[in-house]
């Protein structure tokens, strides 16, 4: 007979509740974050997760098996009119765990909460990692107000970028031992294995065209429409591959048909484990209006890709020297264009720019780094240090 395991058991018992509270729980950068942290953590923890919109769970398919989670079935509402009733059953629903994680503007309602009704709430650690497409020029001042006086109620205030940690220290006056900025990371060594032809569903490359390639939510602040028109402008035969899912889908195929492109673009959905696919890309492309630390130019970076890119958030202080004169200097279609068309134009400059990009990765942005310091970051939140390993 065999005896069952009375210590996982118990390590099982003890486990860290967490409840995550995010503004949507669709696989973007930060999602993609949150559930690699969640992988890493394993048995230490178990998951809550509630989403500001409840129909937005596709990075749910991301967890690995055996991680222990559950979608909050009915969590009071995160977003609406100030009201004090609300921010009351925020902080009753907050005080059943042991640690809260919140995540950008669209769970701040809950951060208020928390400064609201203190009384029983659990330590809170509010990421930010960049605005809405209603943020992308200009922060709003009643947000920016908000915001400074919601986050009195936090342990700490983590951000991605050295952008995001100078509004954090400058606009929404937080004291600097309360902001810690953890670059975002990846496994690295994943990406440099070759991947599959058939890697991507319904994409074979064809002869003598260059791929260009982007990893994105179908959103309004990743402009993908504005990538569409700047990759029509190429002067060498192209295809375009988006990958990712979303609102603006049919704002992307309506100008892929404008521009006479609608058989040369590529839209296959969400796909998983990105490793296996981006390397089948020649040039990788963001058209973001606003960006922070964005996961996926990592990705691209140890897939040993150049990055065309405008100027925002982090991207040029993130790439190599090699690739930085190709980083449009702004969010123009056609700056963006000239930048894949250098690219598009060289094989060589791609594959020197790329692979000066892979060095840069494999040396700045290893996961182990980023997990070991969100580790520490939560075990110090929670008065444990070493919980999560």
């Amino acid at each position: 007979m065999t005896r069952p395991d009375l210590s996982a058991k118990r390590a099982r018992d003890m486990a860290v509740h967490i409840l995550h509270i995010h503004s949507t729980f669709s696989l973007g950068g930060k999602e993609a974050r949150a559930v690699r942290l969640m992988n890493a953590f394993g048995d230490a923890a178990r998951h809550t997760i509630v989403s500001a919109m409840p129909d937005q769970l596709g990075a749910r398919d991301a967890i690995a098996p055996g991680i222990r989670y559950e979608i909050a079935q009915d969590p009071p509402a995160l977003t609406g009119k100030l009201s004090v009733a609300r921010y009351e059953a925020i902080a009753r629903f907050m005080s059943r765990f042991d640690l809260v994680l919140t995540y950008n503007w669209g769970a701040m309602d809950a951060v208020m909460a928390a400064r609201t009704f203190a009384k029983g709430v659990p330590p809170i650690v509010h990421h930010e990692d960049g605005f809405n497409a209603d943020e992308a020029e200009r922060l709003k001042p009643q947000r920016n107000m908000y915001r400074r006086v919601a986050l009195g109620a936090v342990k700490a205030l983590a951000v991605p970028s050295e952008t995001l940690e100078d509004i954090a220290l400058d606009t929404w006056k937080q004291p600097r031992a309360r902001v810690h900025r953890i670059p975002n990371g990846i496994a690295v060594d994943r990406y440099a294995t070759p991947p599959k032809p058939d890697a991507i569903p319904g994409f074979r490359r064809k002869k003598g065209e260059v791929v260009i390639g982007t990893l994105a939510g179908l959103r309004d602040v990743k402009d993908l429409p504005m990538l569409v028109r700047a990759v029509a402008g190429v002067p060498v035969p192209t295809r375009l591959v988006i990958v990712g899912e979303g609102p603006e889908r049919a704002r992307i195929e309506a100008a892929a048909a404008a521009m006479d492109m609608a058989d040369t673009l590529h839209l296959p959905g969400f796909l998983p484990e990105p490793w296996r696919y981006i390397g089948l890309f020649d040039i990788f492309a963001l058209s973001s209006k606003s960006e922070q630390f964005p996961i996926s130019v990592i990705e691209a970076m140890a897939a040993g890709l150049p990055v065309a890119s405008p100027h925002v958030g982090d991207v040029s202080r993130m790439l190599s020297m090699a690739n930085y004169p190709f980083v449009a200097p702004n969010i123009d279609e056609v700056e963006l264009r000239d930048s894949i068309t250098a690219f598009a134009r060289d094989p060589e400059k791609r594959k020197v720019v790329g692979e000066a990009n892979r060095a840069r990765a494999k040396a700045d942005y290893d996961e182990r780094i980023m997990i070991a310091r969100y580790a520490a970051l939560y075990g110090e939140a929670l008065g444990k240090p070493g919980v999560f390993g």
